[in-house]
């Protein structure tokens, strides 16, 4: 039997799409972007409230904390589930969903000083992470070939600038009026952005028919849950606690367990199958790193340039200025996504990866160099900012040239979430070199200077180690394993099998 085409290449791939025309179709890609930057300023905007939380809701710091973990685990949980949802219901339909839940979400903050209803608004909003796998997908079905790869460099670079917008905007709200007005601002934004989706993106037609996974979803965010509870609470509960081994040690067995059940499924929430392979399983293994490596910029960043002059590297920066130091980055995350796709389509999504990867370390190499005058900080940040850039740029054309065109917003959910996993992990690490890199300020614990350069270190050490991850990664063209794993996976091609 001959090989079985791959679904881009083959008879039965689904056809060009038809282009729209109309005030619509010119906005989708814009409607679209605008929902992956609310998501990012809407997982950001708490950032600047955090140390002044505990005194405006009579909480402790252990507990405000749950305002950003919470969204981290519901956004985990919540991206690959929603992914599979919108390749089987409808990928706008999933979107506005997402969309509507980020805004109740925003009304719910606004409205509430109580720290239970926060959190529990904060988990809402985590819904929003799935906004951006669900928009690649809808861009790969709607978008002619010619316009795919700039889009979708586009959408991915949306999560940085989002992320470097969100910081400042909230500071400033928050310094000139008030943190509930913060609220106010996003879920304005957020309704806007809702409203936009329904009226200018079109209903996807590629679907992955079947029975949901209910059992999958329910396993998969067990394990996740255990696993990124344990990480985010360990530097709080210690790692060694019963509480900390007892998650991980779930997490363990439930996805082991999850792993056996999504193998034995007929339509699993997760093709593992497909997962495994090379050219699926090193781009997620990549995201992981470089969402590690992209993460300490900003943790790291914020602090140090607020740290008090007595310190002697600090530049005693207020909350606004801070966030204005990141936004040179989000300027030029949004400037070179359309060089990144340019890049991808002369040489490959697979360079321009490894070449994002390398140039992140290559702004922390900057950060180490000198740390102590504010524009080299601004400079190490953005060149930070430039390598993010090429990396989610094409990491979601990577998995979209490597998975069937029913499954994209399941597997770009999944990248997603080993992004999360990769940030978690990354939050988790910096608290812990910090902590024990600290020094007395004015009867304060305050972090030294060489905590801050081992924070770069490590995060840039990371970075390598995803370039040669994503050195590592096959050629653009399937193998015929991959081709026969894909045909498995779509009724499409046991179709071409059975004409074989």
């Amino acid at each position: 039997m001959p090989p079985i085409p791959a679904p881009s290449d083959g008879p039965d791939a689904p056809a060009e799409p038809v282009p729209r025309t109309g005030a619509r179709a010119r906005l989708t890609v814009p409607v679209l972007a605008f929902g992956g930057i609310l998501m990012a300023v809407m997982q950001t905007v708490v950032v600047p409230l955090l140390p002044d939380l505990p005194r405006l809701t009579g909480s402790s710091a252990g507990t405000v904390s749950w305002m950003v973990t919470a969204t981290l685990l519901a956004g985990a949980v919540l991206t690959p589930v929603l992914g599979r949802a919108g390749d089987m219901y409808g990928k706008r339909r999933v979107l506005v969903i997402a969309l509507g839940l980020m805004t109740v979400g925003s009304v719910l903050c606004a409205l509430s000083s109580d720290i239970g209803v926060l959190i529990a608004a904060r988990a809402l909003q985590g819904a929003a992470a799935a906004v951006v796998p669900l928009s690649i997908s809808i861009l790969r079905d709607e978008l002619p070939s010619e316009r795919t790869g700039s889009a979708v460099a586009f959408m991915s670079s949306t999560v940085g600038i989002g992320a470097a917008l969100g910081l400042p905007l909230a500071a400033l709200v928050i310094q000139y009026v008030n943190w509930h007005a913060m609220f106010w601002v996003t879920t304005a934004l957020g309704a806007a952005g809702l409203v936009l989706a329904w009226w200018a993106v079109p209903e996807s037609s590629v679907r992955a028919p079947g029975r949901f996974d209910v059992l999958g979803a329910l396993g998969l965010a067990a394990g996740l849950a255990s696993l990124l509870l344990g990480v985010s609470q360990g530097g709080q509960w210690g790692w060694g606690s019963p509480r900390i081994l007892g998650l991980f040690a779930a997490s363990v067995l439930i996805l082991a367990l999850w792993c056996l059940q999504q193998l034995r499924a007929e339509r699993p929430l997760v093709d593992l199958r497909l997962a495994t392979l090379p050219r699926v399983a090193l781009p997620h293994l990549t995201a992981l790193l470089v969402g590690f490596g992209f993460y300490a910029n900003s943790l790291v960043t914020a602090q140090l340039v607020q740290a008090p002059k007595a310190t002697g590297y600090g530049l005693g920066l207020s909350i606004v200025g801070s966030g204005l130091c990141l936004l040179p980055g989000g300027v030029t995350m949004l400037l070179f996504s359309p060089v990144s796709a340019r890049i991808s389509t002369a040489r490959g999504p697979r360079i321009t990866l490894a070449l994002g990867a390398a140039v992140l370390a290559l702004g922390y190499a900057v950060r180490i160099a000198d740390s102590s005058r504010l524009w080299m900080i601004i400079a190490g940040a953005t060149i930070v900012a430039t390598g993010t850039t090429l990396a989610y740029s094409a990491l979601p054309t990577l998995i979209l040239r490597a998975v069937p065109s029913g499954q994209t917003a399941s597997a770009n959910g999944v990248n997603v979430l080993m992004r999360t996993v990769g940030q978690a992990t990354c939050s988790a690490a910096v608290a812990a070199v910090l902590v024990h890199h600290t020094r007395p300020v004015a009867g304060a614990p305050v972090p030294t200077l060489h905590g801050y350069l081992l924070a770069f270190a490590m995060a840039g050490t990371v970075a390598l180690v995803a370039c040669a991850a994503a050195l590592a990664i096959p050629g653009d063209r399937p193998s015929g394993r991959t081709r026969r794993a894909r045909g498995r996976t779509t009724a499409t091609l046991d179709d071409a099998m059975e004409g074989a």
